[in-house]
């Protein structure tokens, strides 16, 4: 027989040995209890999916079929892409677009990837939000009018960028010989390219006496306007850009800085043997007020080292290659995701996070911020510029070899 006491203290050698035996299954590589991971599966049938699947669309996810035992507790889901996103198709052209009506936690930044055809035009409009875009094939021309009534015109080419603030109104028109394609960013996670302010629209929807009268013009001068807006339509390859930009100049002030970026063929900030960064922010492209980018490419086998933003949300373009993108959150939180090309990914504030390079190719991203100014906290840079016998007291890393870490911040690792 037991007395009340015995089985009191029976009961708690229990709970120190169960604890015990869970602080051994924590190991390096695998710390969360209960242990998580494939590392952990004993059974024949532990990793099986016997249910429905499809094959295809699970093969691009292996880190969501096996994440990293290392991955701990949910996050919202930092993945979308264009692959999938319904194309409207007109007659010069074509549009999709990913919101934050399609992804949620892209609260601050939407995203629009469009095509036009060698004279096809996006009709002349104005948006609520700032417009920010990279080119990413063929050329294009696009004039924009500033809030001081000053226009521009420019010709861009991929690896180009161009910002139009709010309420600037603008063109784009695809050149020859096989017109263009880009990637719109606006600084509003709910802005949509297909509710935008129209120039065909406005005239069609204003009394004709209305248009005599603000134009200087006869009624009948405004007989044949489009009923329905053009949003894309197919117009004819433009002519040359001087004379372009000789009618629009004429009689105007020259805008005060250019609203387009050569950002493509912009010297790296940061450059290793496995990669480099290229950085456009008001720094170095005035115009782009609500917006700073960074063009990054990493090489086989290289990473975008551990950081965070602490101004701004990341949102991601993958352009090229394959990536593993890691989160990290307070919680703990880890999340692990794969992003290919047309893939969208996102990065809350002061979230950590690494981007590796997991195909034999180059990897080529955008992060885009809804920012004037690009900041960034490197984790390495960070350690390195802490006393190292701190450091060590905090990690078990001898000194040694914290000595040996990188310092600056070198954006692209390994070195």
């Amino acid at each position: 027989m037991f007395s009340r006491r015995d089985l009191m203290a029976a009961t708690a050698s229990g709970i120190v040995m169960t604890a015990a035996a869970s602080a051994q299954a924590a190991t390096f590589g695998n710390p969360d209890l209960p242990p998580q991971g494939a590392v952990n599966a004993k059974g024949p049938n532990n990793l099986s999916d016997p249910g429905p699947q499809n094959p295809v669309i699970a093969g691009q996810f292996p880190s969501s079929q096996l994440p990293p035992a290392t991955d701990v507790g949910g996050m919202a889901l930092p993945w979308a892409t264009f692959n999938n996103a319904p194309r409207r198709i007109q007659n010069g052209g074509w549009a999709r677009q990913v919101t934050q009506a399609d992804f949620a936690i892209s609260t601050t930044i939407s995203g629009v990837n469009m095509r036009l055809t060698a004279g096809g035009i996006r009709e002349m409009h104005w948006h609520q939000a700032g417009e920010w875009a990279i080119m990413t094939y063929g050329s294009c021309r696009v004039t924009v009018l500033d809030n001081q009534g000053r226009p521009y015109v420019a010709d861009v080419s991929a690896g180009d960028l161009w910002y139009f603030p709010s309420g600037a109104p603008h063109s784009l028109q695809g050149l020859g010989p096989d017109g263009c394609e880009f990637v719109i960013c606006f600084d509003d996670g709910q802005a949509n390219e297909f509710n935008t302010l129209l120039l065909s629209d406005w005239i069609a929807h204003t009394p004709p006496e209305i248009l005599a009268k603000n134009f200087g013009v006869p009624v009948e001068s405004f007989a044949k306007i489009p009923l329905q807006n053009l949003w894309i339509f197919q117009g004819t390859v433009p002519g040359s850009l001087a004379a372009d930009q000789a009618s629009s100049y004429r009689d105007a002030d020259v805008a005060l800085y250019p609203f387009t970026y050569a950002l493509g063929s912009s010297k790296p900030v940061k450059s290793t043997r496995n990669g480099e960064i290229r950085i456009a922010d008001t720094s170095n492209f005035t115009a782009s007020a609500t917006i700073a980018v960074a063009l990054v490419t990493v090489k086989p086998g290289g990473m975008r080292e551990m950081h965070w933003h602490p101004n701004a949300d990341e949102w991601q373009y993958y352009l090229a290659g394959r990536a593993r993108m890691t989160l990290f959150n307070s919680g703990p939180n880890a999340t692990t995701m794969d992003f290919t090309p047309g893939d969208v990914g996102y990065v809350k504030r002061n979230f950590g996070h690494y981007i590796e390079n997991t195909g034999d190719t180059d990897l080529q991203f955008i992060e885009v911020f809804r920012t004037a100014h690009y900041e960034e906290v490197s984790l390495s840079d960070w350690l390195t510029h802490t006393p190292p016998t701190l450091l060590a007291q905090h990690l078990n890393v001898a000194p040694e070899v914290i000595a040996k870490w990188p310092r600056q911040s070198p954006g692209i690792m390994p070195l």
